[in-house]
């Protein structure tokens, strides 16, 4: 799963992947995986139970990554849309190392446009799928799904419960749910 890159480190309620406390990305897998949206969350100290995501990630076999490594803030807060990308990650070379890879799950629109010019960048054409599904390429002679998926940000317009029915129906494609 690629996002674009975290929040400004003020907005971090935890040093990991999705680290925004308004972000709802822990609160869609609680949701998907557990039927509750609190599984994840540490509501008394406003953050998210790293004990449980990072064995429930190595459990379930999903990697998460950003699609940047170096990026502009444009403005001091967390919107993909003030988000200049000064190096992108090199995501073949990722995918490459990940022998086991099924699909690139991309959670919001700029890390779809960045993934989609770093990997048109490797030779592969490809376009995004609508929000909510996929499309397969190939990379090194396998055949990868590419999910775009709805953002998990609050700002995105879209119930929770419609972001949670897309992640769940993805996960259960992917045979994970």
């Amino acid at each position: 799963m690629l996002g674009s890159f975290p929040p400004p480190r003020t907005r971090w309620s935890l040093d990991f992947f999705y680290p925004n406390y308004i972000n709802d990305m822990w609160r869609v897998m609680g949701y998907v995986f557990y039927h509750d949206r609190l599984h994840f969350v540490d509501e008394a100290h406003r953050t998210f139970r790293l004990d449980l995501i990072v064995p429930f990630l190595e459990e379930k076999g999903i990697a998460l990554y950003d699609t940047a490594t170096a990026v502009r803030r444009l403005r001091d807060n967390a919107s993909d849309k003030f988000l200049e990308i000064l190096q992108p990650t090199d995501i073949a070379a990722l995918a490459n190392n990940l022998p086991l890879l099924k699909a690139v799950v991309t959670t919001g629109q700029k890390a779809t446009d960045t993934f989609l010019k770093t990997i048109n960048l490797q030779g592969e054409a490809i376009t995004a799928p609508h929000i909510g599904s996929s499309t397969a390429f190939n990379l090194f002679g396998r055949t990868i799904r590419f999910y775009r998926m709805p953002s998990t940000s609050r700002a995105y317009p879209l119930s929770f419960e419609k972001k949670s029915a897309r992640y769940a129906q993805m996960f259960h494609e992917l045979g994970i749910l």
